[in-house]
């Protein structure tokens, strides 16, 4: 059996448009912007990307039993 090996270049993305973070955090979009208390950061040029760390501190204060506003409130 021959052996092929394919190199693969992935360039780690940290902030996401509302179709990915919806998708990285395994839910519609729909469902995603009325779950989600983490606001988008708003760039100058009017840009609006979630952060992958806010994303996580949220789904890991959901494992923790926090509440929406426990969370909000520690995300400034």
């Amino acid at each position: 059996m021959a052996v092929q090996t394919i190199n693969l270049r992935l360039t780690p993305r940290r902030l996401l448009k509302a179709s990915e973070a919806a998708e990285y955090c395994g839910r519609s979009r729909k469902t995603f912007a009325t779950e989600c208390p983490v606001a988008p950061i708003a760039f100058p040029n009017g840009d609006r990307l979630y952060d992958m760390h806010d994303l996580d501190r949220w789904i890991d204060a959901l494992k923790a039993g926090d509440t929406a506003d426990d969370i909000v409130a520690r995300l400034g």
